[in-house]
């Protein structure tokens, strides 16, 4: 009896062993097929906190499956140049709908529920983010995983984010509000041990942004931008460094990312072939298509300001009929209305959040003088501002990045180098750090951050770190990445006197403007030497010259023929932008633009063709029967209206209304709100 129940024991464990051994293949095998990149022993074992010394990206062969997960497939919306892509834009936005649908209590209810606990107060970023608060955060979001296999990609990130995350640049009271007062405590002393670097990001990554169209780069190996020991050398070098018109020679490597990098760069969208000349027509065009069809991706998780800039757009879809207003003129808006009701809004609504990091001079140092002072002036004037700054960065509707390209390139391009590399990489290095610090970039993919910048190089440096962020440049291409209805034509205003921005403002009367057209300037870019080559010395109507000597006493000078001319041509040097458009409504003269394919400034919200001439490269040889041919009644409508609109391009050292620092902020704000995707949810309320 004994044996027997020994043998049916015997039996009995080799069929539950052979039970179980086919059980967990079968397991194995589900898992393997279902859960995201095949990570099938890290997923059984792990919930995917990184060993010590790794980041916590995926690998790059992960990154490589990025678009088959539903859930994070994101929304690229048609590309200001996508004349001819509205089907597939639809089909995708149908696509994202349905992906997006999920369990009520997903990653992005948790997420937006630790949010709201961490980041309330009015003074600052007052939450308390102790580690106790943080390790509860990653283990909500760690138990929702089971709940969701949908958002399993989003989780799994967010269970990486350890508490060290955040709490390693966060003060002894763990309040973010330190943050705002002490800056970031450890990049600076990280930066000293090195040897006075410029940025020193921290260790840890920030959330993978990802989409179908995502680039993921990985094995994170962080390299400090290292400004030499000796600031003189950098000021000698400085003064050999390229002035703003001279051609960078074009480098294959110049734009080449390092190997090792901490976040996930959205890939530039392949457009269609623009024609060789996009008109102020085809912009217009573009523009109307960018609105109805464009927009940025999905927020990861709500936030109560989405909801607000919801509301905005829709009030101002629907704004009332402005028929008398003595502050606008309706004849220079696309729709005066929509402007007002938007701007009313924008002055009640908005509240933008600076980010305190980043080392001078390259961050918070901005140059006022000289013909990049746009993105100094707006920076010194933002940071001073107390109206639309809050430091309560869960209130924010944007986030400035506070970076001037000019001193990018001034302290760290090596002159005749041909190479962009370090700069780049300098921009990417403060990315990394607010990515792992803060939240917010990660949550939209920087669709509500925004930088203004105004050197010639900054759309090439930003276009593919910085792809959904919404870029303020004086150098807007439509060919060059310029994205009409996301990215905003900053005007190129040149400042002579900082301390009186408005000397000089205003010109002579049109009766006694004797001079047809005036052009003076350097022989930069291909335009100016046609102009030329046609118009020097050829007409006395048409005072056309290079570049102007010191004016001897008594001899007009470089603003006098603007004061006295009827029309200033604004010929394009090596990019497409010129202070000359700004320069001639400043000494009030018709702006005559030469500069296919240049997007004047705040297209979005003005009318240019009301007051301004645009004429195309190919048209140089008929320039003055061009403008003979404008009827006298339409050069004076024009001039008056130049006169007119000159407000919303004028600096104050206090900002007044509708002037072009609330002007640029207007314009960031307009684009943000007519760009902005929700998830589902939040359309439901």
């Amino acid at each position: 009896m004994g044996r027997q129940f020994q043998y049916l024991y015997q039996a009995e464990g080799r069929q539950l062993l052979w039970v179980i051994g086919t059980l967990f293949s079968v397991v194995f095998v589900v898992q393997y097929f279902e859960l995201p990149y095949g990570a099938v022993v890290s997923s059984l074992f792990s919930v995917g906190i990184p060993a010590p010394g790794k980041t916590s990206l995926l690998s790059s062969d992960s990154s490589s499956k990025l678009g088959t997960m539903d859930n994070m497939t994101t929304d690229q919306g048609l590309n200001s140049s996508d004349a001819h892509a509205t089907h597939e834009i639809g089909n995708n936005t149908k696509t994202m709908e349905r992906n997006n649908e999920g369990p009520k209590n997903d990653f992005a209810s948790v997420m937006n529920g630790a949010l709201d606990k961490s980041f309330d107060g009015d003074s600052g970023l007052n939450g308390d983010y102790s580690s106790e608060n943080i390790s509860e955060i990653s283990k909500n979001l760690t138990s929702e995983k089971a709940n969701d296999s949908g958002n399993w990609s989003a989780v799994k990130n967010a269970s990486r984010h350890e508490p060290s995350l955040f709490l390693e640049n966060v003060a002894a009271d763990s309040s973010f509000g330190n943050i705002w007062e002490d800056d970031v405590a450890l990049p600076r002393e990280r930066s000293k041990r090195s040897g006075g670097g410029l940025i020193s990001p921290l260790p840890a990554s920030p959330q993978t942004i990802s989409s179908s169209n995502t680039t993921s780069l990985t094995n994170l190996d962080l390299h400090p931008i290292i400004l030499p020991p000796d600031r003189s050398s950098v000021k000698e070098g400085a003064a050999h460094t390229l002035n703003k018109d001279e051609k960078l020679e074009p480098s294959r490597n110049d734009l080449t990312l390092s190997d090792h990098s901490s976040i996930s760069i959205p890939a530039v969208e392949t457009r269609p072939e623009l024609p060789a000349v996009t008109t102020i027509s085809d912009m217009n065009n573009l523009f109307l298509q960018s609105r109805s069809s464009s927009h940025s991706m999905k927020p990861r998780w709500s936030s109560a300001v989405d909801q607000e800039i919801l509301y905005a757009k829709s009030q101002i879809e629907n704004a009332p009929i402005v028929k008398n207003d003595p502050g606008l003129h309706a004849s220079l808006f696309r729709n005066v209305s929509m402007f007002k009701r938007s701007y009313e809004l924008m002055e009640k609504t908005l509240k933008v959040y600076i980010y305190r990091e980043g080392e001078r001079p390259v961050f918070h140092q901005p140059p006022i003088k000289g013909i990049y002072a746009s993105e100094g002036w707006f920076m010194k004037l933002m940071e001073a501002n107390k109206k639309f700054v809050t430091k309560n960065a869960r209130k924010a509707h944007l986030f400035y990045l506070p970076f001037s390209s000019r001193a990018l390139e001034e302290t760290l391009y090596v002159p005749n180098s041909h190479k962009r590399d370090n700069l780049v990489q300098c921009l990417k290095d403060y990315l990394d750090m607010i990515g792992a610090k803060y939240p917010f970039w990660n949550r939209t993919g920087g669709a509500d951050h925004f930088l203004v910048a105004c050197h010639d190089w900054a759309p090439s440096e930003t276009q593919k770190l910085m792809a959904n962020t919404i870029r303020a440049l004086c150098n807007s291409d439509v060919r060059e990445g310029f994205k009409l209805g996301k990215d905003v034509s900053l005007p190129e205003t040149y400042v002579r006197i900082p301390q009186n921005p408005l000397r000089d403002l205003g010109g002579k009367p049109p009766s006694q403007r004797q001079i047809l057209a005036f052009f003076a300037g350097s022989m930069h870019g291909y335009v100016r030497p046609i102009l030329l080559k046609y118009w020097e010395d050829k007409d006395p109507d048409m005072k056309i010259y290079g570049r102007m000597p010191k004016a001897k006493k008594g001899k007009m000078n470089y603003i006098k023929h603007m004061k006295s001319s009827k029309y200033c041509i604004c010929a394009k040097g090596y990019e497409v932008n010129s202070p000359r458009v700004v320069e001639a409504i400043f000494y009030e003269c018709v702006p005559v633009i030469l500069s296919d394919n240049f997007v004047p400034p705040f297209f979005e919200v003005l009318n240019w063709e009301s007051f301004a001439v645009i004429v195309l490269e190919k048209d140089i040889p008929n320039l003055k029967s061009i403008l003979l041919s404008i009827p006298e009644k339409r050069y004076l409508e024009m001039q008056m209206r130049v006169k007119q609109v000159q407000q919303h391009f004028l600096w104050h050292a206090k900002p007044v209304k509708y002037d072009v620092f609330h002007m640029i902020l207007h314009s960031v704000w307009y684009n943000r709100v007519f760009q902005i995707s929700v998830r589902p949810k939040q359309l439901l309320g």
